[in-house]
């Protein structure tokens, strides 16, 4: 084996990530010397990224390790190997764990991650990594169940911490949501996405002066997260506070010129001001970045019943309940149609 090959493996097993990342980009930089090149470090890459929580970084490594079916095979030969030689290490059944899940076999992947929790019951990634696979499969207690472990093992493991508000939030149970992103702050208050995640869920919570100043000081961390300007604006609009609203969906267009879902919200603000010209562009182009955003189509719907064409109305009206995921709104939107007299397909 290369240099680079074997002491990537030596971090790999000793879990020193920061010895990992540098070897494996030694790695990739020597095998891109070669005519072929190898997915083995890029798949350690992966491996330090998920572990991390640098999940931007772990999609671009993974594209180059894990997509081609002759970089699976030659990753999976790689992991068997590590794992036949080191077959009572904690870590390498986590990286096999990491291989599977990652190649589309997830339930395969918790039996390994159970064995890494056995050989090495302190550590803490094995139950995050498993509590990922729990939540994938919308088992949100069991995700939780995991999470909490993985914090209780490692309480100033971010990812972990991080995860955990989510699965509560997304539960509904914001009281126990916010501490984690607190938390989170007190031990990094650089972490924009902590800072985001406590905005959201003050705000679900009706704190709203609090959220946009959470809100403000992810974007102070992070101008160019669109989602986040995305999230401010309709906490503006909120508020009817409409010019401090429509400015920021644009900023959020300004960081990413392809979020769909701004140019919707900039078109309900336009056809709030009857510039109905403006509404119809702006919900086009929201479609051509998503073309199954169900609110351009509801309001392309309303400009058409708008100029009295009843059927292409009916037609957007249709698409819309089709795309709308929160049945609350889909029921909506149908019962108005039905009191107005209209029944869409």
């Amino acid at each position: 084996m290369s240099e680079p090959h074997t002491a990537c493996e030596t971090a790999l097993l000793s879990g020193d990530w920061e010895r990992v990342e540098q070897d494996a980009l030694a790695w990739a930089r020597h095998s891109g010397s070669s005519e072929a090149r190898d997915p083995r470090p890029h798949f350690a890459l992966n491996v330090v990224y998920l572990i991390k929580g640098r999940f931007a970084d772990a999609w671009k490594a993974h594209a180059l390790c894990l997509e081609a079916e002759s970089d699976i095979a030659q990753v999976k030969e790689w992991v068997d190997a590590l794992l036949a030689r080191h077959h009572d290490s904690s870590l390498a059944h986590l990286i096999m764990g990491l291989f599977l899940a990652q190649s589309g076999q997830s339930e395969q992947s918790m039996q390994s991650y159970k064995q890494a929790a056995q050989l090495d019951p302190q550590s803490a990634y094995p139950h995050y990594f498993l509590a990922q696979i729990h939540e994938r499969a919308d088992h949100l207690e069991m995700a939780i169940k995991e999470y909490r472990e993985a914090v209780r093992l490692a309480p100033d493991y971010v990812p972990a911490r991080t995860n955990l508000g989510v699965a509560y939030q997304e539960q509904g149970r914001l009281e126990m949501a916010i501490p984690q992103y607190r938390e989170v702050i007190k031990r990094n208050p650089n972490d924009p996405i902590a800072h985001a995640n406590l905005a959201c869920a003050l705000a679900e919570q009706g704190k709203m002066e609090p959220a946009f100043q959470a809100y403000k000081e992810a974007l102070r961390l992070n101008p160019k997260d669109a989602e986040v300007h995305f999230a401010l604006g309709g906490l503006y609009e909120t508020k009817g506070r409409l010019d401090l609203a429509e400015k920021t969906y644009r900023d959020a267009l300004n960081a990413n010129p392809e979020f769909g879902a701004a140019y919707s919200a900039l078109g309900w603000l336009s056809l709030r001001k009857q510039r109905m010209q403006d509404a119809q562009e702006l919900f086009n182009r929201a479609l051509k970045c998503n073309a199954e955003d169900p609110r351009a189509y509801h309001g392309i719907a309303e400009l058409y019943a708008i100029r009295g064409k009843r059927q292409s109305a009916m037609d957007n009206y249709s698409k819309a309940i089709k795309y709308y995921r929160d049945p609350a709104i889909r029921n909506a939107l149908m019962n108005q149609l039905f009191q107005e007299g209209q029944v869409p397909d």
